[in-house]
């Protein structure tokens, strides 16, 4: 029976731009003619902006070829499906990090191990290679580690039961040919956490007090190999020193190699540029102060603030009871302010000026590559607030030269910060994408228009935590924030939550006991990853994103593949040629032995 006209394609467009992107596929396997209606370019541009909800103002990213292949990239390539659950930690799993390679991942636990892992297992599971307890270095926990560029050698930054345990850290270096301890390094407080700033040489930190609200922070640079070095080479070197007011300190360091003549891997500026409302504009100033070096004190100065707020309260009473507190904090108040000013006024007369062509933001991104030292820092209280940026001259690179900052005249004690980036938020994690471009930052933000009248009593912060991109060659943030995650915990109980970036998309763990994972260019949620309890830290593989793994408080860490790739992983295999020629060759013998055809 002979059959009738098939319906024009403009018909069949039509029919398909109401059904959703599965039945359109289905329905393309129909005949050749709806087939090639079902790969139509408008259908499938229209079914991608519908599909994922994007506003139809954001362009198709400029590396897709096709609007097929952009929807089934974003549908079929997020490590969004569970392949395995690795239960070899004992208590929280806190960081995860993987070499620069891909072929390895280092965990770190509240159980105080560092534990190394394969990932280049045949069946494409992963396997625990070592495990090391840091107990027996006094160690309350491993809370970070790092791969260094090569990935000969592995940091480890920890928490230190010392005698002033309440925010000592220390940082171990381990060799990777053999696992042996090179060399242990003193890091104060213990949330700096350390990081390589090239193969040899790591940065850790170091906190003085000065007085019940101002302290200094001073940055170390530490040859890895110390522990085997001569005694006549220089195995440590300061890099700088920086004065922290109302309570505040350095923590979080991390280096960015940016180079001026990259070609980036991802556009941010579409849209977000000419719709960035006055509201979220960053700020921008410098800080013209810093603070001065006395170690070793600092329960003892804070007992002494105590005392002299002490001296002028009145005696206590029960029917001024109220009167009492109201006055307590008066006095608190006037002796915080006052510490601040004459903290301000000697930070600034001995203060080395910044370096102009890092201030400025119209002349970063011309002449030669750079090194910036990236760091949490504030100024208005102690939960940190801002991004400080520090660039590290080509001569500070290494430990050979003068000792102990003895370059610096006594005129110039304290370094200013060459950037600043307010979040206008408690800031609880960063992440730099592969290029080191643009840095991610993880805050929860304050009550706009909020005054900060007293540094010990923040802004509350709140429960959704806003992820930022700052562009590290511009230094401004180039993209409105995005909000999916949440977290719960106070202002003085907040702790960091550790994010990750590959060329495509950005992970981050959250307190709501899930992962999310966002795509770059189009800023929007594509995947949420179930845990048990709160995600602290979640790791790209820089060999294959589609492999993703998360840390969470309990204990466990997840793996997570792409769709695509379990698709592949479980469909059975063509037998290859070898196969095929020995499968005949037995066949044959055996027909030989039996004399039978």
């Amino acid at each position: 029976m002979a059959s009738g006209p098939g319906l024009p394609d403009s018909l069949v467009l039509e029919i398909f731009l109401h059904l959703p992107h599965k039945a359109v596929l289905s329905a393309g396997l129909t005949c050749c003619q709806w087939f090639a209606v079902s790969r139509d370019e408008f259908l499938w541009k229209e079914l991608f902006y519908s599909y994922y909800r994007i506003p139809r103002t954001v362009p198709r990213h400029p590396a897709a070829v096709s609007w097929y292949r952009e929807f089934k990239r974003l549908y079929d390539c997020i490590p969004c499906v569970e392949v395995q659950t690795l239960k070899e930690h004992h208590d929280q799993v806190l960081h995860l990090a993987f070499s620069h390679r891909g072929h390895r991942f280092s965990s770190c636990s509240k159980d105080c191990t560092v534990k190394l892992w394969n990932t280049e297992q045949s069946d494409g599971t992963i396997s625990l290679v070592h495990s090391c307890s840091m107990r027996q270095y006094n160690w309350g926990y491993t809370q970070f580690s790092q791969f260094n560029a090569d990935d000969t050698l592995l940091l480890v930054s920890g928490v230190y039961l010392g005698p002033h345990h309440s925010s000592a850290g220390e940082i171990a270096v381990f060799s990777l040919d053999n696992y042996t301890l090179l060399s242990r390094v003193r890091n104060k407080p213990y949330d700096v956490f350390g990081c390589w700033l090239n193969e040899t040489h790591l940065i850790s930190g170091n906190l003085h007090w000065i007085g019940n609200m101002t302290s200094c922070s001073v940055l170390w640079l530490n040859n890895a190999f110390q522990g085997i070095e001569s005694e006549n080479v220089n195995v440590v070197k300061r890099l700088f020193k920086i004065q922290n007011i109302n309570a505040s300190t350095i923590r979080t360091v991390m280096v960015a190699h940016c180079r001026r003549h990259d070609s980036p891997d991802l556009l941010l500026d579409y849209e977000a540029q000419a719709q960035r409302t006055q509201q979220h504009q960053p700020l921008f100033f410098d800080l013209g102060n810093t603070d001065s070096e006395e170690e070793g004190e600092d329960d003892a100065e804070e007992e002494r603030g105590e005392k002299r707020i002490a001296a002028h309260l009145p005696s206590l009473k029960p029917s001024g009871l109220h009167h009492v507190l109201h006055s307590c904090q008066s006095i608190a108040t006037r002796e915080r302010e006052l510490e601040t000013k004459v903290a301000r006024l000697m930070g600034s007369r001995r203060t080395k000026a910044p370096e102009l062509n890092v201030v400025s933001p119209s002349s970063v991104g011309e002449g030669e590559d750079m090194t910036y030292l990236l760091f949490t820092t504030g100024s208005l209280t102690y939960s940190p607030h801002q991004i400080g940026i520090k660039r590290i001259m080509p001569d500070q690179m290494t430990t050979c030269g003068p000792v102990l900052g003895e370059e610096r005249s006594s005129e110039e004690f304290f370094d200013s910060l060459d950037h600043v980036i307010d979040i206008h938020g408690h800031i609880i994690g960063m992440g730099l994408s592969p290029d080191h471009r643009y840095l991610y930052v993880n805050s929860r933000a304050w009550p706009a228009g909020c005054v900060i009248s007293d540094p010990m009593s923040p802004p509350p912060i709140a429960e959704e935590i806003d992820l930022h991109v700052i562009d590290l060659k511009s230094l401004r943030e180039e993209r409105r924030s995005l909000r999916a995650h949440r977290a719960f915990t106070p202002n003085d109980e907040c702790f960091f939550i550790f994010l990750d970036v590959s060329r495509d998309f950005v992970a981050s763990g959250a307190e709501d006991k899930h992962g999310y994972i966002w795509d770059r260019h189009y800023n929007i949620c594509l995947a949420r990853l179930q845990h048990d309890d709160v995600v602290n830290s979640v790791a790209f593989s820089p060999a294959d994103q589609e492999l993703l793994l998360s840390a969470s408080d309990d204990s466990t860490i997840k793996v997570w593949r792409s769709p695509r790739m379990v698709r592949l992983s479980q469909a059975p295999r063509p037998p290859s040629r070898a196969h095929k020629l020995l499968s005949s060759l037995l066949g044959h013998r055996s027909i030989n032995v039996n004399g039978k055809p």
